[in-house]
């Protein structure tokens, strides 16, 4: 169990860590907030109408009315197919912290979006740093195919949902790049972010089930030992 708690402290840590770092880069102007301004610049001139209009549209999978719409039938499926509640609590308790750690974020940080000019309509208003789309996206993305796996038996399924669930919030980032409604270092920030606080959920889970386990197990051999053997002994 300690083991777990360790692996689990150090990659919240180490993420929040990078993210932190991201962070620092843009107050400090820094090599790699030096690439938000080209990296956009190249995004507007790739725009076209039909790439815009597909853009758009997938990108609104990450956020707005649909994202929780799209979390909530996730939630629902998984807990039917793996006839389990865990997915009933794990989904909620990710979007719930993924929310508060965008929310804290932009609070923290007040960065100001791309200019309007470069942005695609619907206009975005909120502070830029960090992307909710991209962190929400990666959290949601990441309980669910971690739930996923815990159902799963073989080694390809596996591969296949963890790939399918990476190119996922791989691409909700960069869609929030094409469109012009954030920065680079947002989306960059947003997935590590996003992965410090699947972390937490993720080993925090495999704890409460290890001790539930070693619950059973102690049980197991209370009941096999018997007040008969207690007495002979």
């Amino acid at each position: 169990m300690w083991t777990l708690l360790a692996i689990g402290a150090a990659l919240a840590l180490g993420f929040s860590w990078a993210g932190g770092e991201v962070y620092e880069s843009v107050v400090e102007k820094g090599a790699l907030a030096a690439m938000d301004q080209p990296v956009l610049d190249w995004a507007v001139a790739s725009r076209t109408p039909a790439l815009m209009a597909g853009v758009t549209a997938f990108t609104n999978l990450g956020g707005g009315v649909i994202a929780p719409i799209t979390a909530a039938a996730a939630m629902v499926l998984l807990a039917i197919w793996m006839r389990h509640w865990r997915p009933l609590v794990l989904v909620p308790a990710a979007a719930a912290g993924s929310l508060l750690v965008t929310i804290f974020g932009k609070e923290l940080t007040g960065r100001a979006r791309p200019p309007l000019a470069l942005a695609v309509p619907p206009y975005e208003y909120s502070a830029s740093f960090p992307s909710g789309h991209t962190l929400n996206a990666t959290v949601i993305a990441g309980i669910v195919v971690y739930l996923a796996c815990l159902k799963l038996k073989a080694l390809w399924a596996r591969v296949a949902a963890i790939a399918a669930g990476g190119l996922y919030a791989l691409a909700i980032g960069l869609s929030r790049v094409y469109l012009g409604h954030h920065w680079l270092t947002d989306v960059i920030a947003a997935w590590f972010l996003g992965l410090a606080w699947l972390s937490v959920v993720i080993f925090a889970h495999r704890v409460f089930h290890l001790m539930r386990l070693r619950r059973a197990a102690a049980r197991a051999r209370a009941q096999a030992t018997g007040p008969g053997d207690e007495s002979a002994s």
